[in-house]
């Protein structure tokens, strides 16, 4: 699919009252009259959103004796399908990387737990008579 064809699915798609036209369309054809019902627009309101579906090639519309059918046409959707298939495999490539990198962190955590030693690492405790000496010293004798 080109880039301009694929630009063209994805404006069609970006709205939402397209989508709620090709969702009605995903259960039958119907004609532009059933498909504008549901919708408080002008039926050349609608006209336009089909011929943006149309131009996206997500719809077909017939003349079908004096009423204009519309129905699903699958290539529009097999064409972004497959473009976004692409992206798919990245983002579950990268997911599944990601989770084997973390059972593996996880396995390691359980194999060799945290040190729980204080952060000073082997520093000497002080002695809790030193605390008591320096609360009871005169601090103008500091300097002597």
């Amino acid at each position: 699919m080109q880039a301009d064809s694929l630009s063209a699915t994805f404006t069609a798609l970006a709205d939402p009252t397209r989508r709620a036209i090709l969702a009605r369309l995903a259960q039958g054809e119907a004609s532009v009259g059933e498909l504008a019902a549901p919708f408080s627009m002008s039926l050349p309101a609608i006209s336009r959103h089909l011929k943006v579906l149309e131009r996206a090639a997500l719809i077909t519309r017939e003349k079908d004796a004096q009423w204009r059918r519309c129905r699903l046409r699958a290539e529009g959707f097999r064409s972004a399908a497959g473009w976004l298939a692409e992206y798919e495999r990245f983002w579950t490539g990268s997911l599944e990387r990601l989770d084997r990198f973390l059972e593996e962190e996880a396995a390691a955590h359980d194999r060799d737990p945290p040190d729980d030693s204080p952060a000073h690492d082997h520093a000497e405790e002080a002695d809790p008579d030193d605390h008591e000496r320096a609360r009871n010293e005169d601090p103008r004798d500091a300097g002597g």
